[in-house]
């Protein structure tokens, strides 16, 4: 997989978010984005899974423009807060996913909240589910499918730093099965440790580390 960024701006009014962004990202990397709040990484992102159009320039994904079929390129996504269905546990939400394309069984499922350390809570009602365990919940979702393109924003939120340690590994291991993974953070650290390139979003200029 490569996706090209293509000169991109966008623009919320008076207000210029992304300006003239360029880069290439591709399969069997890991790419952190760097930033304070509001620098624009999330509306990046979203302009990736094609959530939002950009003011002007434009993604490639293998070569090709995408004009509303980001679901052929098999992304997985966590973008801001996750958002799941708080009358059922965090099975049963990704049951509910799973069933849309039928790609996993209970086993698959039951393995990726494994990996995510959240197994144990896999039978509590997502409505009482502590903020680092909505996190895994949507890092679970984003890979459970074997998602070819990865993107995780913030994912390490909240989480308590033995999972962050097992999610860490987790996300190298899928790496270097040829998994282009997009992750943000706050913390330098955490991009340092996973991160194969580092781009620093401020004011709207991203530059590479």
């Amino acid at each position: 997989m490569k996706i090209e960024i293509k000169n991109i701006t966008k623009t919320f009014k008076n207000t210029t978010v992304l300006k003239n962004v360029n880069m290439i990202l591709e399969s069997g990397k890991i790419y952190g984005f760097r930033g304070r709040n509001g620098s624009g990484k999330s509306i990046l992102l979203k302009i990736i899974c094609d959530l939002i159009e950009p003011t002007s320039g434009e993604i490639l994904i293998n070569g090709k423009k995408i004009n509303g079929d980001i679901y052929k390129y098999n992304v997985g996504a966590l973008i801001e807060q996750p958002n799941f269905f708080g009358n059922l546990t965090g099975f049963e939400n990704l049951k509910l996913l799973a069933d849309l394309q039928k790609k996993i069984n209970e086993e698959d499922i039951k393995n990726v909240l494994e990996e995510v350390n959240l197994i144990a809570e896999k039978d509590k009602k997502y409505s009482k589910y502590s903020l680092g365990m909505k996190q895994k919940l949507g890092i679970a979702q984003a890979i459970m499918e074997n998602q070819e393109i990865i993107i995780l924003d913030e994912a390490f939120n909240g989480i308590e730093e033995i999972s962050v340690k097992k999610i860490k590994q987790l996300l190298t291991k899928m790496k270097n099965k040829g998994k282009l993974i997009i992750i943000t953070s706050h913390v330098k650290e955490d991009l340092e440790e996973l991160a194969d390139e580092i781009y620093f979003f401020d004011n709207g200029d991203v530059k590479k580390v």
